[in-house]
């Protein structure tokens, strides 16, 4: 019986216009459309007076139901200490939380929750991770609670999954899944291709007569295979044209279908035994492959954690004295020391009686918050003012201070899934053509190998290995760097790297060593002044200061910092047990200059008393660094210092670089300006101090550092100093990275070509299909990893 128009409209109106669930009995409509429950039609006249009905146009009723739903008591969100443990960031005007939304599973859902800002006006901002199901909204507290954006979330059918005691880290749950998946997988093979020995060895007599009896039982031993071990393809292929998009597991879906359809055909109409062996064998070394992969790209993971690419240390304290320590070593409940304009790496708690915070890091507004002792500080604050002290109270695995510096970063699963469905779209459609044709065609030559042919293309064709080149490349170049102290802000910083050619240099700390500088006083100080200059010194990080803090001599007397400031390019000032003191420049003290050499003055209550005489030791390898750079690459020097060493500078650079002394950090982004405005793609490396502006303003800023405790948000990479030299082998090895994508692009080419030419022959089985396709994937990644291993020990990078 035709099914007419008519019927097609009934059968539509039957279903939700919300959620998809068949409305039989409910008779609830509003704008000739119909909904199962008050919950679904409730969701749908809050999108529609936020005019959000585009939501119903990425995939048609992609709603969650609400039938279920019920008046969620969220009240347990107003506990204090619950807030506490569950924001990643609070202040008198916003709040920052990440939930887990377990309802997400499509465009539609992605685009509402980026949306949730036209729903409430006091939701700034929210940001979806769909590989995690994650949802992080940024809100004003003055408009909406905690307790009324869950509500909210649960009235539109994405109600939050809290759970305190839940282990986010859970690592191996999905490799879990895959293992049962294969062993019912492996254990239903087993047995198929045992009861198909009659059929194989050409059996007669008593064995034939069971050959039917068999082939039922291959069919039972199937079903479990196909709709639960090889479920997750049917169901990814289902969701994708439910989305009018074609993904990579279409193929394999229709191919795995048309086996199942066709080979019970055979067996209930007695026309033959049916491919059930190669079918349950060809999900069998699919899953093999998927789990293979999983394991080879978990050996090989680039993907990073703070230990491996964020190298900030801050002063802790052990056995009364403070030491520098390295992030990943703090723990609940130890004490630390924070200087001017150093980050808060964790959560902590204020123990001195007042601090000024800017949060600029993580809200994007540079107006300091005034905290007072007992305050909760959240990480990702940086001081302005004099040192202060505080007590960790998360570890720093549990804050999220790496990921307000990687924002931009990639995701390395949601970008596979994006490049991979962006290739397939086109890839599978070629695919599904060519497997018709193929059919068509050996129907004519040989009908019993028609579909084995058709499910052989499906399957061999994969656009993974062309997919996984540029990640697994980058990953591994990334890799290489953080062995080598080059830490990367995220993976598009190896691309801009290739195509760099303007390098701009700061000098102090960056082409000199503040390890290996003489320093030397001009005047006269009384001697209760030194420890008010070190006291004073001390709260900064500017590698001159740190150089005196280092080298004056402390006297065991406690001097207590009433007031600082630290002006960059200038210098800084305080006031240090009733005494004012300024520390910095000539120019900004008023004084004459009479070292050649760098120079720090000293004025205690507003007699200048002397200067600092400080030698500059070079790097050592630092002139054949710009010697070998010198070749590829534009060079230009600008420093905040005098002109005194441009002699010295000169002899180690090329005759037409530029250089520029006695710049500020105004002048600095200035001068960047200019460059690129000429059309350099600019390098800035520099300490991130004084020189931060132009490092944001650059096309690539590299922060080094001597003790990587001074951590500039506006770089792109943290070199460690001892790691300088090494600055043209790390150009290099991203040039290099380029190549070796082309050649993994060459390889995957050559199998798609290779595979469905042997497919389409008739050689491949789909059985042999399943075998070479994840083994495709895995060859790139072996590949791409060994060159550049092998191009990082060429260049003698470990």
């Amino acid at each position: 019986m035709a099914v007419t128009r008519e019927d097609r409209r009934v059968e539509q109106e039957e279903q939700c216009y919300h959620c998809g669930d068949p409305c039989n009995v409910s008779k609830i409509r509003i704008e000739e459309k119909q909904f199962c429950c008050h919950g679904c039609k409730t969701v749908y006249e809050i999108l529609s007076a936020n005019e959000l009905c585009d939501y119903y146009e990425f995939e048609s009723t992609p709603g969650i139901t609400q039938k279920s739903a019920s008046n969620k008591l969220f009240d347990f969100l107003e506990n204090e200490s619950i807030k506490n443990e569950l924001l990643d960031f609070r202040s008198e005007d916003y709040e920052r939380v990440t939930f887990s939304i377990p309802n997400i599973h499509c465009s539609s859902c992605i685009w509402l929750l980026e949306n949730l800002s036209r729903l409430s006006p006091d939701i700034l901002d929210s940001k979806v991770d769909f590989v995690k199901k994650d949802l992080t909204v940024h809100y004003s507290v003055k408009g909406i609670s905690l307790r009324q954006l869950a509500e909210l979330l649960d009235s539109i059918g994405y109600g939050p999954s809290i759970n305190l005691d839940e282990k986010k880290e859970e690592k191996g749950s999905a490799t879990k899944g895959v293992i049962v998946k294969l062993g019912v997988a492996g254990f239903c093979f087993g047995n198929v291709m045992l009861l198909s020995f009659p059929e194989y060895l050409g059996m007669q007599g008593i064995e034939a007569r069971y050959s039917q009896f068999f082939s039922y039982l291959n069919m039972l031993l199937a079903v479990p295979v196909v709709f639960y071990a090889g479920f997750d393809y049917l169901k990814s292929a289902v969701k994708s044209l439910r989305q009018r998009f074609l993904n990579i597991d279409v193929p394999i879906a229709l191919g795995v279908i048309v086996l199942f359809l066709r080979s019970s055909y055979e067996i209930l109409s007695h026309t033959g035994p049916g491919y059930f062996d190669s079918l349950v064998g060809l999900i069998f070394f699919l899953l093999i492959g998927k789990w293979f992969q999983a394991k080879t790209y978990e050996t090989l993971s680039f993907e990073r954690d703070f230990k491996s690419y964020f190298p900030l240390a801050v002063m802790r304290k052990s056995e009364e004295k403070f030491e520098s320590t390295q992030v990943k070593e703090l723990r609940k409940g130890d004490e630390i020391l924070i200087r001017n304009n150093e980050i808060i790496p964790a959560d902590a708690i204020l123990i001195d009686e007042s601090a000024s915070i800017d949060y600029s890091f993580v809200t994007g507004e540079s107006k300091p918050v005034l905290k007072k002792k007992g305050d909760y500080i959240y990480a990702g604050g940086k001081q302005v003012g004099s040192t202060i002290r505080l007590v960790i109270q998360k570890e720093i695995s549990h804050s999220y201070l790496t990921k307000l510096w990687n924002d931009e970063a990639f995701s390395k699963d949601s970008e596979h899934v994006s490049i991979v469905d962006k290739v397939s779209q086109y890839f599978t459609i070629a695919v599904v053509g060519l497997a018709i044709a193929g059919a068509v065609i050996w129907q004519l030559i040989d009908p019993s190998k028609t579909w084995l042919v058709f499910t052989a293309v499906l399957i061999v064709a994969c656009p993974c290995a062309l997919a996984l080149s540029t990640p697994f490349t980058v990953g591994s170049v990334m890799r290489v760097f953080g062995r080598n102290k080059l830490y990367l802000k995220n993976a598009g910083v190896v691309e801009k790297m290739s195509s760099i050619n303007h390098i701009v240099f700061d000098k102090t700390g960056t082409l000199t060593s503040s390890e290996q500088k003489s320093l030397e006083f001009h005047g006269m100080m009384a001697q209760r002044h030194w420890s008010l200059i070190r006291a004073l010194a001390g709260n900064s990080t500017h590698p001159l200061s740190v150089l005196i803090y280092n080298s004056v001599q402390d006297d065991g007397k406690v001097s207590h910092i009433e007031s600082y400031t630290e002006l960059p390019g200038k210098g800084i000032l305080g006031e240090v047990s009733g005494t004012k003191i300024r520390i910095g420049s000539a120019e900004w003290l008023g004084a004459t200059n009479k070292s050649e050499s760098t120079s720090v003055h000293v004025e205690v209550d507003g007699v200048h008393l002397g200067y600092f005489e400080i030698k500059s030791t070079y790097r050592k390898g630092i002139k054949e660094l710009i010697k070998s750079l010198g070749r590829k690459f534009r060079l230009s020097v600008l420093s905040g210092d005098n002109s005194s060493q441009q002699s010295t500078l000169a002899r180690f650079f090329p005759k037409k670089t530029e250089m520029h002394f006695d710049q500020g950090p105004d002048e600095k982004l200035e001068a960047v300006k200019e460059m690129q405005n000429r059309g350099g793609n600019v390098l800035m490396l520099g300490d991130g101090l004084n020189d931060a502006g132009a490092l944001k303003q650059s096309d690539l800023g590299f922060a080094v550092t001597e003790n990587i405790s001074h951590f500039s948000p506006a770089s792109d990479a943290i070199l460690e100093g001892n790691s300088m030299t090494k600055m043209d082998r790390f150009l290099q090895l991203s040039t290099s990275s380029r190549r070796i994508v082309i050649w993994s692009f060459v390889i995957s080419i050559c199998y798609n070509a290779g595979g469905v030419s042997l497919a389409l022959a008739g050689v491949l089985t789909p059985l042999i299909a399943a075998i070479l396709m994840p083994l495709s994937s895995i060859t790139v990644v072996v590949f791409t990893t060994l060159m550049v291993r092998l191009k990082a020990l060429q260049l003698k990078l470990k």
